[in-house]
């Protein structure tokens, strides 16, 4: 699966977990939604981490050791 897809994806579970945690009465219910919600955070965390990473690599560096 490509990475944009999975950031997609994790983008609008962790909305549809936020609007739902938002419409929770019940204390252990608003606390399921907010563990959901970190650990979509912290997913998405780990794509962005990546990203950042990659960006930050120069194609053109001429340092190369080849």
């Amino acid at each position: 699966m490509e990475p944009d897809k999975i950031m997609d994806g994790l983008t609008k579970e962790l909305t549809v977990a936020l609007k739902a945690m938002s419409k929770a009465k019940d204390l252990g219910e608003k606390e399921a939604y907010s563990r959901i919600v970190k650990n979509l955070c912290d997913s998405l965390g780990v794509f962005l981490d990546l990203a950042s990473e990659m960006m930050s690599l120069d194609p053109d560096d001429d340092d190369m050791p080849f």
